[in-house]
């Protein structure tokens, strides 16, 4: 398995293709090309919406193991604005309703610009810590 990657990415209209490259990178010998797809569309939506709604510096990190794909995406930002936006018609806007319909998980650090997504690998998950059925309920 390759290492982790941590990169700093420009914040201009490159940082999505720049951030799908590195992540099939990381990922060309691991996964395959469905769950890489589905890596890169997600990896592109937070990109996008870093250089769009973000500030300052823009990292990505990620790393693979045997189980899944965890990928970051950092910005300077103060955090997530939670106000009701008005629309301009235009198309667009769809980039966290499709992590969430892609990744296995996903989520943010509270406080933070800070928006990770995981993609399970697929597979069989060996032992009592994979399988939260198997806990002793006496």
């Amino acid at each position: 398995m390759n290492g982790p990657i941590e990169v700093e990415l420009p914040r201009d209209a490159s940082a999505a293709a720049r951030a799908r490259d590195h992540v099939a990178g990381l990922l060309a010998a691991e996964f395959s090309d469905p769950e890489l797809d589905r890596a890169r569309l997600l990896v592109s939506e937070l990109a996008t919406n870093a250089v769009r709604h973000g500030q300052g510096m823009i990292t990505l990190r990620a790393r693979i193991d045997r189980d899944r794909l965890l990928v970051e995406v950092i910005d300077e930002g103060s955090g997530f604005e939670r106000a009701i936006r008005r629309t301009d018609r235009h198309l667009g806007g769809w980039g966290l309703t499709v992590v969430d319909a892609e990744a296995s998980r996903w989520g943010v650090h509270e406080g933070t610009t800070h928006v990770w997504f995981e993609i399970e690998r697929a597979g069989p998950r060996i032992g009592p810590d994979k399988n939260p059925l198997t806990t002793d309920l006496a």
